[in-house]
Formats: C-alpha cells, sequence, structure tokens
C-alpha cells in the first residue's frame, strides 16, 4: 500500500527536498545518483527507457491514473509516498500541478565511442548554461532525425526536472552522453570518421543551404552557448563552420531554434 506523509520534514523523501533550487539540485543529484521525472507523461517515458525508480511521489488522485506504475513499484518493493498539496508544496518548493514525481536512479552514460559508432547526425551542446534551451534542443533532434547528442562538461544538465519536461520526455528517447575533454574531444568524432561543422557567424562560414546540398555522410553539428557563442578553439578544430542565411536585419537565433533550422536541413537522406 501506499505510504501517506504528513510532515515534509519526513527524512525518507530527501530526494524531493528543494525542487526549485537549481544550484542545490545541480549539484546533489548527480553526487547521489539521482534525477526527477515530474508528470504522469515523463514519468513513464522514463520507465519505457528502461531506467529504474528509486521511489514515487504523488497526489492522492494520481494514484488511480498511474495504477499500473503503483502495482508494478509495490510488487518491486519501491516505495510510494502519497501526500496532501500543501505537504507536497513545503517539502519541493512548488505546487505539484501535474501530480507525480519519481526519483529515478541516473543511467550510466556510454563512452562516447560506442554511442556514435553507428550514428549519422550527432548534435554536441557547448556550454549551453539554460535548462529550457537543452531541453528543447533534445525535443528538436528526437524529431528531426539526430541519432545522438553530446554534452561537454559544462553543459547544463539534461536530467535535470526543466530540461526533461521541456524535452516532453524526449531525453530519455535520443542517447547521449558527456563528452570530455572539450574541445579536445573534437578529433575523436573526427576520428570516428565525423565531419565536425559549428554553427557560428564567420567570415569563411559556409551556408547552411551550401552544406544541405551536399551534406557529409557523417556530421556532428556543433552548437553554442546562448550568451558567447562557440569557444574560438572549438572553431579552430573543427573541418567547417556553417551559418543559416537570414534576412529582416537579424543575424543569430535562439540556440534552440537555430539547432532545429540545421537539423532539418541536413537531416540524412532516408536508407532504402
Amino acid at each position: 500500500m501506499p505510504t501517506r506523509i504528513d510532515d515534509p520534514a519526513d527524512p525518507r523523501l530527501l530526494d524531493y527536498v528543494g525542487l526549485t533550487d537549481v544550484a542545490l539540485r545541480r549539484r546533489t543529484e548527480p553526487e547521489r545518483g539521482l534525477y526527477i521525472a515530474e508528470s504522469e507523461k515523463v514519468i513513464r517515458r522514463a520507465l519505457a527507457a528502461g531506467h529504474q525508480p528509486r521511489s514515487y511521489l504523488m497526489a492522492e488522485r494520481w494514484l488511480t491514473d498511474l495504477a499500473d506504475v503503483v502495482a508494478e513499484a509495490e510488487a518491486a518493493g519501491v516505495p510510494v509516498f502519497v501526500g496532501e498539496h500543501d505537504v507536497v508544496e513545503q517539502l519541493t518548493g512548488f505546487h505539484l500541478h501535474r501530480g507525480a514525481l519519481a526519483s529515478m536512479h541516473r543511467p550510466v552514460l556510454p563512452a562516447v565511442e560506442d554511442l556514435v559508432r553507428d550514428a549519422r547526425r550527432v548534435m554536441v551542446l557547448e556550454d549551453i548554461v539554460d535548462h529550457t534551451n537543452v531541453g528543447a534542443v533534445f525535443r528538436s533532434a528526437a524529431a528531426l532525425g539526430v541519432d545522438a547528442v553530446l554534452v561537454t562538461p559544462r553543459c547544463a544538465d539534461p536530467l535535470y526536472r526543466r530540461a526533461i519536461r521541456v524535452s516532453m520526455g524526449t531525453v530519455f528517447q535520443v542517447p547521449w552522453t558527456r563528452i570530455d575533454p572539450w574541445p579536445g574531444s573534437v578529433a575523436t568524432l573526427q576520428h570516428s570518421g565525423f565531419t565536425v561543422a559549428t554553427l557560428a557567424l564567420a567570415d569563411d562560414a559556409v551556408s547552411l543551404d551550401a552544406l544541405a546540398a551536399d551534406p557529409p555522410e557523417r556530421l556532428a553539428l556543433v552548437l553554442g552557448t546562448e550568451g558567447d557563442g562557440l569557444s574560438h578553439h572549438t572553431i579552430a578544430a573543427a573541418d567547417l563552420t556553417v551559418t543559416i542565411p537570414m534576412g529582416g536585419g537579424v543575424d543569430s537565433l535562439n540556440v534552440a531554434a537555430a539547432g532545429a533550422v540545421a537539423a532539418w536541413a541536413l537531416r540524412p537522406p532516408q536508407r532504402g
């Protein structure tokens, strides 16, 4: 049976404390080997991807909507905590309008070489610090034929609650891992047969239209951080720089929008 809670200081609920404190969660979640899945859709996608739950926290009405998940949890000995909205809000720091949370074990990330072995299109996220942008890039990657996403050491966590939510759970669908060191590992991608293209403004940049007209068989597209863009070291190490032709006096797009445009233009032909 689910365990009813009435004390937000209950030590069994430590995984869920202070979910709105980004700095705290950025540090403690990876250290403790967990992440938080929020909403029925996200929880189900995480489970479908084979991720293992540590516990669940939900409002009572979700015992019906997630009855099969609750039954599986009970059979596996995974705790299911149920609380009133005010108790959950004191614990987590926000109103649980989506109804259910799950504390999940972080999966072991694969090696870069293993992840990209059969990939034709890869996105590399260099130091993108906004979780919303990271989540949006993953959603575009899932929709537009990107086989894998690589994130640099300083990039925001794809398994942070907001990134997962914005991605609509596609962070569980698109294979990803950390690439380190960076940009030293540009050579790793090149040795694996990828043409590495940076998406940036540069005098010698190739137009996206031109690259899309004759795209490489294997392409790694590098997207840069929101403020300063890609580092000079990354641009120098890459095979080429590509830019999106624009009008209206606009010189650049939001990183997630730019990534979506480029992914669509450079999507590989369907294999027969």
